[in-house]
């Protein structure tokens, strides 16, 4: 079975600027984090960013296998799946942590079969104007799927917080969308939800410290 296949932005300049726009948000989200166990959440515009600027170089190959769709895939499959789940562990508040066991272990084994396909197995990108498909031999495709949108969506919309709660509900939405459009294979719009998703980030690592309880 192939898959997963996910969409392109609309160029090779257009994921060049939108990564860098992307990239520097996620520097300032870094450099404006006020608790450690903060770091994972407030980096993932970085991800997003370097995700953004290796298809870049996806583009410049014309499709096939390459050495930068290969790393596209690593950060889009077995990274993030791990990434995000850990990341809204680390930031949750200790009564919301042991619901959110449940996506970080989904999100461990995911990345396991992952891991093994994108080792085992190549990885193609082929251009349909102005979109990307890629492509990786992946068993057991909609358990896998399933595994990966609990992992990643799951854990935002379980952490208890408004915000990385919104953050989820927008990366689903893109998700789906963009999904849509490169089933029709017109331009896609995902650097546009990652840039959205970036500036949530970015609203998140600025929320106001919650007051001090009472003595």
């Amino acid at each position: 079975m192939r898959g997963p296949a996910d969409p392109a932005c609309w160029s090779a300049t257009a994921d060049l600027v939108a990564g860098a726009a992307i990239y520097a948000v996620g520097i300032a989200c870094v450099a404006r984090v006020r608790r450690a166990r903060d770091l994972p959440v407030a980096a993932l515009p970085l991800l997003l960013g370097a995700h953004q600027l290796v298809e870049t170089a996806v583009w410049g190959t014309g499709g096939g296998c390459s050495p930068a769709a290969t790393a596209w895939a690593v950060i889009a499959l077995p990274l993030l799946v791990l990434w995000v789940p850990a990341g809204v562990l680390l930031a949750a508040p200790p009564e919301a942590r042991r619901r959110l066991w449940a996506p970080l272990a989904a999100g461990l084994a995911t990345a396991a079969v992952l891991s093994y396909c994108l080792a085992t197995r190549p990885v193609t990108a082929e251009i349909r104007g102005h979109t990307i498909g890629y492509g990786v031999n992946v068993p057991w495709m909609p358990l896998v799927l399933a595994g990966y949108l609990f992992a990643t969506l799951g854990s935002l919309l379980l952490s208890g917080d408004r915000r990385l709660g919104t953050l989820g509900v927008v990366l689903a939405v893109g998700a789906l969308a963009c999904s849509a459009l490169w089933r029709l294979e017109f331009a896609s719009t995902w650097c546009a939800f990652a840039a959205v998703a970036s500036l949530l980030v970015w609203g998140w690592v600025r929320r106001p410290e919650p007051a001090p309880a009472a003595s």
